[in-house]
């Protein structure tokens, strides 16, 4: 039979016109052809030109984005457009059905328009990327057409008394309905861009972020389809294979997302609060977030009630599907309906009876849902970023403006800031990603419950009240997780304060043997954290014992009720809504609690925040330039259009306010001769009491003033006072004009930026090469730098190298002198040095740089010998003036005071000698700590390595695959240290949980299907009584299994967990010292911070929902392709598609991840170091630049955070969308299928139910994959340790072998001994040999490097001793045990060490000795008076590190340690560097009569210390120059001692 447009059916002339042209229906449905043919005719040769002529046009950046008017609305009617013609389409297929033959004119008009709609929006698409306005006449003119000719059809219908009954006239008139709103959008465009019809088109421009080629967050620019699937993403995420994403990549943030903007919009909001009749009054916090941020809080509420309606289309779909599946094979062509012109018309509600139709609406559903849940999720996410930057910056604004007596007092402590940066802000931004479900939970939990109410009567209630009265079990849950977490805390940070003191002090562990003892107080530490992590594991298990167990436990309660209220099973349509209903309801549930948890947590926060933001602030002086102010004005002009903020404006303030005044050229037309004056001024430290009173001076213009006192008269504070960092009860301080801008200001406890050495000095001013040698000459840092490994380009400051306390001192004073300001204020700058470097920097610094440039200087200092030098001096006491004036003043006016300066003088001459050498030490040090930097940087971290590797093998597939693998081998080192038992428990009742709960679901599934089967009654009963005992016996089977698998994942953890560090702890300590020397402090805590936090936290849990998610998805796939084998031809695309989404997202997920993380570290450490250097950031008057820093690294550790999250979202789309085609494609297959009656309906249901499942848990696998795989890398570098060598602790003789009082006389043979540090080493002795006596006294001596040190730990076997032997008492030391070999020498070292604890401990730790021999060993070291004088004398506390003594007193206390182990053989590795002239002839007495009996070995730093001795060793480069007595040696005139002895007098 032919095909023909209008039909041909019997009788009829389809073409015939008679009763007029518009009342033939064929005719009408022709017209409504032409707009759509038109419109193709039209758009294809434009788009095809464009497409040719523009090859550039893909390459075009973004900048030409630009949205018409409407542009959303446009989207989303096209999208509308498109579903109504489908609709059209599907309709008119099966009126076609109906005929007698075909008729084209019922759905080829609809498949045109359909095509034509496609094409409208791709053409908009192209000409709004373009730009190029003029061409959308077209589209106005085909909305328009379109418009007439559907109105001509609707008005034929209603004229035909065709009406709403009839599926056809709905679609028409809502096809109607959208062609005029899209027209009229049309209009819209044309009314605001003028493009036609006006003499002036209306020029815009793209939005300035298009404009600037940094922002790579496209998000707010991209056209609606690309912002639902976030297709922008595409080349980031895809492109992330081929070279990992850096910062660079990821550009700068749009300025609607900056902390800038966000600052100014939350600050308004909060100081609008602030009213005129109460101007105290403390504004509060959540009103101005709200005022803020509620608006896309509200619209992401809204998106989020549109997706939960949404969600429960599955259900009821499903429902529906089950339920006329089988009356679609009874229905065949029975009555025929009336037909008006000729043609079959469908009915209305015959539409949702339709299985095909029901399963298309299912997955519509589900696509709009997930889109629409996505979208909520983002909006939440940007809105809580915003937050965090604007919170971020109001609390870094208050920090610039905190008083000091604040900080100092200790009301506000560094702590409690970095807790409100890091805790409290991301508190609140995760608060706000989790509020939508506070309002949307509760909705979604009473329409969940009404539908299955609906569906399965009152025994649903039932099912219902089992989940919601277990809910409030979760929370309990919850709260206790909190608390254990909390504990578990503070157990794992005490470990790790224990873990960090062994580590400093292994060499000193080592050498005594000591390091078992340690290790077990770690090991008892870590059993603390263990038992508390073993509480955690255990609530976590029980809570994903109940999000699995309650779905289970609801769907029994509610079949058997059924059963019992009406005596059947439910109907399979119902029964599989249920279950699907059930799973629907179980996660709002399971969430509540997380969600209660963090608002509760918010309000705490906010609280904290509010006491923060009304703390005190420091005073304004007239001089405090208001930087603020500018600000604020900068950014009130253009808070009306944030969109379009003029860039050059607000940026404009940050650079003004601190551009450094050019004032060298006015200083000799200074006339004022007086800098600063301060009048009659009472000034107090926030108490009431004043701490300076009555303060009358001036400090004369371009002369050197020096303000000195006792300690504690006030010296620094009336340096602060000056600053204004005081508050001020009385009196004034004046500046003349010129000078308050910026003070250089150096502060007693130095204060280091992280940063390069040259930007701390520079600080922000241009650098001057000429300007910046001068003063590193004057501070003579040159030394220093030298020995830093990048000179100074070095990171200094708390994350970068640890100096010492000169080094930073004269960094600080260098960065005053090298600021061109008119005025230095110098708080004590020689504290911390020795005699050399004060003259120097003295003269060099002060007198000649400063001086010359007629700088005025403030010289705080003890140092009176300088005050010969002094124009101006002032003489403090107790809080007030002594005396000021000139020393000849001071000389005739108060000669008392003259004489008591001059007695002080004297003695401080003589103690300058013995500060010799203290630099010489520090320099020794860092050059120490710098020693082997080459093997360093070989051993350093593989994970470098590996990276370098990445760069050079372009070959793309290489590094794909490198990147993209799954770590496996780590994955199973990591079940292997948890035990194979555990790891084949968890398996095997992970796989019978899963199985159990499919067989629960298709035991349901058989049991409701027999129902239809069965039409006698009789049947029923028995079939009942035979279904429901088995079904309650697989629920309770299931219930169980899910207790067992969460405990053994969770057990399995933390047996994993344990063994790792139990491993990791003795390989480090048991590890040779070498191993210490090359490898960073830094990155072996890390192991036992961070990464084990990782492992012991972090793994099980991601571990668990991984194999719980993969489990589902799997067991879901099966039992679909069980029941209709035909969907696995469709599952073959699906896995490739999914396996390509996973690949790609892993990747990039890793990257960010990192950049988040790399971000955030700088943020915070800015934040501690901004509250650290207050004084002196206000001194210099650099609050702008710190302010713009921090907002430049808030933006960027945002941006990270964006992506990241885009990143997930890109990744949940997706796999959603696959989801969604995979029920569809399920239940397109089953309702193919049942054509050729295979499956029963039940099972349809079931595989249907399933089908939905897996949408949940797709992209769960691919999160938790990639999440477990950043994880895993922990376990990597973890295992790296494990693998390191240990010292060899058996030795080849046995521990009886030795003699108990082994070495009892002392003598020590070396012979031809050769030692290296590493095998890869040259050695550091070559063939040394000499033979010391029993109770000699022997000095070894030479310059640094020469090998003395070396010899010492030669003795203890702590080097690798590759020739040659020593030999102690006749015994060959590389064969004792170690063990044996160190605990029966004693060493003392040249940095003391102590460790926290109490004074026996130190002296002790292994409980052996009585008080009495603790005594006399303290009485010994001279130490016994003030150990006595101590509360809980031997048991008085010893801070961390020993900070509560001085470095002398520690050195006296590792003496004493070393005289308590009773050893004929004693080792002093420059033992009396650190100490002062008068405690070391003390040490030297006591080093002769107290160890007159026993062999002492000197390593001597100052020669002086063993002219005494009885044998002198000279060393050279390893080798033994000189080897005598040292009467001998100084006789030889040229020899090496001799001309030591020289340099040292």
């Amino acid at each position: 039979m032919a095909l023909s447009f209008c039909g041909s059916d019997d009788g009829v002339n389809a073409y015939s016109v008679d009763k007029g042209v518009l009342n033939n229906g064929c005719f009408v449905d022709a017209l409504n052809l032409v707009p759509h043919v038109f419109l193709l005719f039209i758009t294809f040769p434009i788009l095809f030109i464009g497409w040719g002529s523009q090859s550039s046009k893909v390459q075009i950046h973004h900048n030409t984005w630009l949205h018409f008017p409407g542009h959303n609305l446009r989207w989303i009617l096209t999208f509308s457009l498109l579903f109504v013609h489908v609709c059209e389409f599907a309709e008119g297929i099966v009126s076609n059905k109906m005929m007698g033959t075909d008729h084209l004119h019922l759905y080829m008009p609809a498949f045109m328009g359909f095509v034509a709609a496609t094409t409208s929006v791709v053409y908009y698409h192209n000409i709004e990327t373009s730009n190029f306005p003029k061409l959308l006449l077209v589209l106005f003119i085909y909305w328009v057409l379109a418009f007439i000719t559907k109105s001509i059809k609707l008005w034929k219908y209603a004229e035909f008394k065709v009406g709403p009954q009839h599926l056809r006239f709905c679609i028409t008139a809502l096809l109607v309905l959208l062609y005029g709103l899209l027209m009229a959008v049309e209009i819209n465009v044309i009314r605001v861009r003028k493009y036609v019809f006006f003499t002036n088109p209306q020029k815009v421009k793209p939005p300035e972020d298009l404009q600037d080629l940094g922002v790579r967050f496209l998000q707010p620019f991209v056209n609606l389809l690309s912002k639902a699937t976030y297709w922008w993403m595409n080349p980031l995420i895809i492109g992330a294979h081929r070279r990992p994403i850096e910062l660079k990549k990821i550009g700068k943030l749009p300025i609607a997302m900056r902390a800038l903007t966000n600052y100014l919009r939350l600050k308004d909001a909060y100081e609008d609060q602030r009213t005129a009749e109460d101007p105290n009054r403390a504004p509060s916090i959540w009103r101005s977030m709200y005022r803020a941020f509620g608006r896309p809080i509200l619209l992401s509420s809204t998106f989020r009630y549109l997706a939960d309606l949404l969600g429960f289309a599955g259900p009821l779909c499903i429902s529906g599907i089950v339920k006329y599946l089988k009356e679609d094979g009874a229905m065949t062509t029975t009555s025929l309906t009336p037909t008006y012109f000729g043609v079959h018309f469908m009915s209305s509600t015959k539409l949702l009876q339709n299985t095909s139709v029901l399963a298309v609406l299912l997955f519509l559903a589900l696509i709009l849902q997930r889109t629409f849940l996505q979208a909520s999720y983002y909006v939440t996410i940007e809105t809580g970023i915003n937050l965090r930057g604007a919170l971020l910056a109001m609390i870094y604004n208050k920090i610039l403006r905190l008083s000091t007596s604040n900080m100092s007092m200790g009301e506000m402590t560094l702590g409690q800031i970095n807790n409100l940066v890091a805790i409290e802000t991301n508190q609140l931004m995760w608060f706000l990603f989790l509020c939508p479900n506070l309002w949307a939970m509760p909705v979604q939990i009473v329409m969940g419950v009404i539908l299955l109410y609906y569906l399965l009567g009152w025994s649903a209630l039932v099912g219902a009240s089992v989940i919601v009265l277990l809910a409030p079990i979760q929370y309990l849950i919850a709260t206790k997780l909190a608390d254990t977490q909390k504990s578990t805390l503070e157990h794992s940070t005490d470990r790790l304060k224990k873990t960090t003191e062994i580590l400093k002090g292994i060499k000193l562990l080592k050498l005594y043997a000591w390091e078992n003892i340690f290790c077990d107080s770690v090991e008892e530490t870590r059993g603390k954290e263990l038992t508390s992590l073993k509480t955690f594991a255990f609530y976590t298990s029980m809570s994903i014992f109940m999000n699995a167990a309650i779905p289970i436990a609801a769907v029994l309660a509610t079949f058997v009720m059924h059963h019992f209220i009406n005596g059947t099973g439910p109907k399979p349509s119902a029964a599989f809504a249920a279950l699907a209903l059930f799973h629907i309801l179980v996660t709002p549930l399971f969430l509540l609690s997380t969600v209660v948890r963090f608002a509760v947590k918010a309000v705490v926060s906010v609280q904290k925040l509010g006491e923060f933001l009304q703390s005190d602030e420091i005073g304004d002086d007239s001089w405090r330039n208001g930087d603020m102010s500018v600000t604020l004005e900068a950014g009130k002009k253009h808070l009306g259009v944030t969109k379009a903020i003029n860039r050059k404006q607000p940026m404009r303030y940050k650079m003004d306010n601190y551009e450094q005044p050019t004032r060298r050229q006015m200083r000799p037309t200074e006339t004022e001769d007086v800098a600063v004056k301060v009048s009659n001024g009472f000034f107090t430290w926030g108490s009431n009491l004043s701490t300076l009173s009555d303060i009358n001076i001036r400090i004369p213009t371009g002369q050197l003033t020096m303000i000195v006192g006792q300690v504690g008269c006030g010296k620094s504070s009336l340096l602060l006072a000056m600053l204004g960092e005081m508050q001020t009860i009385d009196g004034r301080v004046y500046w003349s004009n010129k000078n308050r801008y910026s003070v250089a200001y150096a502060a007693q406890k130095s204060w280091l930026l992280n940063a390069t050495v040259e930007d701390n000095i520079t600080f922000g001013s241009p650098f001057s090469k000429q300007r910046y040698k001068a003063v590193i000459d004057a501070c003579s840092l040159q030394p220093d730098i030298d020995l830093l490994p990048f000179g100074d380009q070095t990171e200094i400051g708390e994350r970068g190298i640890n100096l010492s306390g000169g080094q930073r001192q004269r960094i600080c004073v260098a960065r005053a002198l090298y600021q061109n300001t008119n005025i230095v204020f110098l708080d004590d700058p020689f504290s911390a040095l020795d005699i050399h470097l004060s003259d120097h920097l003295m003269q060099e610094g002060i007198l000649k740089f400063l001086q010359d440039d007629k700088r005025t200087v403030v010289l705080v200092t003890h140092k009176l010998q300088y005050l010969i030098h002094a124009d101006w001096i002032i003489a403090m006491k107790d809080g007030s003036i002594l005396r000021e004036g000139t020393l000849k003043d001071i000389q005739t006016h108060d000669v008392e005071l003259y004489d008591h300066w001059k007695t002080l003088m004297n003695r401080q001459d003589q103690e300058l000698e013995k500060q010799d050498s203290q630099t010489t030490l520090e320099r020794k040090t860092l050059r120490r700590a710098f020693y082997s930097r080459e093997t360093k940087n070989q051993i350093d971290d593989e994970d470098e390595e590996e990276e370098e590797e990445e760069e050079e093998d372009d070959n793309l597939s290489m590094t794909t695959n490198r990147r993209s693998k799954i770590p496996w081998k780590m994955c199973w080192c990591y079940l292997s240290s948890g035990g194979f038992f555990m790891v084949f428990l968890m398996v095997s009742s992970k796989l019978l949980k899963h199985s159990v709960i499919v067989a629960i679901d298709y035991w349901l599934a058989l049991w409701t299907s027999s129902k239809t089967n069965q039409s006698a009654s009789i049947f029923i009963t028995h079939h009942d009584s035979y279904y429901l005992p088995v079904f309650i016996i697989l629920c309770a089977a299931g219930i169980t299994l899910c207790l067992i698998t969460s405990l053994t994942v969770e057990f399995l953890g933390l047996s994993a967990a344990t063994n790792l560090h139990h491993n990791l702890l003795n390989k480090i300590i048991h590890a040779p010292i070498r191993f210490f020397d090359i490898t960073p402090l830094g990155q072996i805590l890390n192991r036992f911070s961070a990464d084990t936090n990782i492992i012991d936290q972090h793994i099980p849990p991601t571990l668990e929902s991984l194999t719980r998610s993969t489990l589902l998805c799997l067991s879901a796939i099966g039992v679909i392709s069980s029941i209709t084998p035909i969907f696995l031809i469709a599952l073959v695309p699906l896995a490739i598609a999914f396996y390509f989404i996973q690949k790609y997202f892993r990747v990039a997920s890793k990257d960010l991840q990192d950049l988040d993380d790399s971000t955030q570290l700088p943020l915070l450490c800015h934040f501690s170091e901004t509250a650290e250097g207050l004084t002196t950031i206000r001194a210099f008057r650099h609050e702008a630049r710190f302010r713009q820093r921090m907002l430049e690294l808030t933006d960027t550790n945002n941006t990270a955070y964006l992506f990241l999250s885009a990143a997930n979202r890109w990744l949940e789309v997706r796999t959603d969308y696959l989801g969604a085609v995979i029920v569809l494609t399920a239940a397109g297959a089953s309702i193919w299928s049942l054509r050729y009656d295979l499956p029963s309906v039940g099972l349809v249901g079931l595989g249907l139910t399933y089908a939905l499942t897996v949408t949940n848990y797709l992209n769960w696998v691919v999160r938790n994959l990639a999440d477990l795989e950043v994880q895993m890398s922990a376990v990597k570098k973890v295992n790296s340790f494990l693998s390191t060598e240990s010292e060899n602790y058996e030795g080849s003789m046995d521990t009886s072998q030795v003699p108990e009082n082994w070495p009892h006389n002392g003598e020590i043979k070396i012979q031809d001994l050769c030692v290296r540090y590493d095998p890869m080493l040259k050695p550091v002795l070559k063939h040394v040999n000499a033979y010391i006596k029993p109770s000699q006294k022997v000095g070894i001596c030479g310059r640094t490097g020469s090998g003395k040190s070396s010899l010492s730990l030669a003795f203890f076997n702590m080097v690798d001793i590759f020739e040659g032997k020593i030999i102690i008492d006749g015994i060959d030391i590389c064969k004792l045990p170690l063990q044996t070999l160190r605990s029966r020498l004693s060493i003392i070292l040249q940095d003391p060490v102590l460790f926290s604890g109490s004074i026996r401990f130190n002296l002790d730790p292994e409980r052996t000795c009585t008080d009495d021999r603790l005594w006399e060993a303290l009485e010994i070291a001279q130490l016994k008076n003030m150990v006595k004088a101590l509360p809980g004398g031997l048991d008085a506390v010893v801070t961390e590190g020993g900070e509560n003594f001085s470095v002398g007193q520690r050195q006296l206390f590792c003496l004493a340690r070393a005289f308590v182990r009773k050893s004929s053989i004693l080792i002093m590795d420059e033992a009396t560097a650190s100490i002062d002239m008068a405690t070391e002839n003390i040490l030297q007495k006591v080093v002769m009569t107290a160890f007159a009996d026993r062999t002492v070995v000197t390593i001597a730093h100052r020669v002086h210390t063993i002219l005494t001795a009885d044998l002198v060793i000279v060393m050279k480069r390893g080798n033994i120059l000189e080897y005598d007595k040292p009467e001998t040696l100084l006789e030889q005139e040229d020899g090496m001692f001799a001309s030591f002895v020289k340099a040292d007098m």
